[in-house]
């Protein structure tokens, strides 16, 4: 494995000369996400937005033209009916009925009665709209209070300069992967939030492992000029994180294409957001700490205007 490099151990590349770069893509795509959420809106699943989903599987190949005929028969509401894997597994959705947790269960009876005893129920879900909306500010809340401890974990650890680079970055990431699902129209729900939740813990290790050696070589190189000292400190790293993120990625991949449908969702979101969290950490938090500057930062120019006032 020692001759394994993904690149050279003595990288030389202008990070901050590229940072304008990355903020003008970084805010475009930003600003289209934040529109995209506005206009778009999220696909929310049943665990927001209520309801009860179904997985069946049939003997043969599913027609999903006459189950979705029989279905919306019932009286139920339109459902959605979608293959869920193989030709045989359906996914099929019904919105919230009213009348609470009991209307939902009766609304189940029906499908099972309707579509008959050949059929192979895998799961049933049924989420009432008092319990969504519960799950929905749970996962609000779950994000937010995440975000906050990053930035007092990071402000302790470091300074709090770097604890704000640290929090741009993450937002960055959150900011990019609703924009992703409302352009996509993917099923949002609770595991995406786990997801979430992984890729802020992803991006920030990441983001910490530069902010770290960074800090290190403040105090080594007390002379170098900041922005090559930043540069230098992301390449003596590069070969690390890049092997990282590239080894993550073969894991996450694997799992997409054979782990099914169920946690396609959460594997795909993994995906984007390990992309996406190497690459803030690299374009977003780095580069907002060099317009930050630090407190030897401060320091250097507080002796260069005393100098200068001293002058004659």
């Amino acid at each position: 494995m020692k001759g394994i490099r993904l690149i050279p151990d003595d990288t030389k590349i202008p990070f901050m000369r590229f940072s304008r770069f990355g903020y003008l893509v970084s805010g475009i795509l930003c600003a289209a996400s934040i529109i995209l959420f506005a206009v778009v809106g999220l696909n929310m699943g049943v665990d927001f937005k209520g309801g009860t989903v179904i997985t069946i599987r049939t003997a043969q190949p599913a027609d999903l033209d006459s189950l979705r005929s029989t279905i919306n028969g019932l009286g139920l509401g339109a459902a959605e009916l979608q293959e869920f894997g193989s030709p045989n597994d359906v996914l099929i959705r019904i919105g919230t009925q009213e009348g609470g947790e009991q209307a939902q269960q009766a609304a189940v009876n029906k499908i099972k009665q309707a579509l008959g005893s050949e059929v192979d129920y895998r799961s049933v879900e049924v989420v009432g709209p008092k319990v969504s909306a519960e799950l929905a500010e749970q996962g609000i809340l779950a994000v937010v209070i995440a975000l906050f401890l990053v930035l007092v974990y990071i402000w302790f650890r470091f300074e709090w300069q770097f604890a704000l680079g640290a929090i741009a970055s993450l937002m960055h990431d959150v900011t990019l992967t609703i924009g992703l699902f409302c352009l996509l129209g993917l099923e949002f729900n609770l595991s995406i939030i786990a997801a979430i939740l992984t890729i802020i813990g992803y991006s920030l290790n990441d983001t910490v492992v530069i902010y770290d050696r960074i800090r290190e070589f403040l105090r080594k190189y007390k002379s170098m000029p900041f922005a090559d000292l930043m540069d230098f400190s992301i390449n003596s790293v590069l070969p690390r994180t890049l092997m990282t993120s590239v080894s993550v990625l073969l894991a996450l991949i694997a799992l997409y294409i054979w782990g099914g449908e169920v946690i396609a969702g959460f594997t795909f979101t993994m995906i984007w957001g390990v992309i996406v969290g190497t690459y803030s950490s690299y374009f977003i938090a780095t580069p907002v700490l060099l317009l930050l500057g630090t407190p030897r930062e401060a320091q250097k120019a507080a002796e260069a205007k005393a100098q200068a006032a001293a002058r004659p």
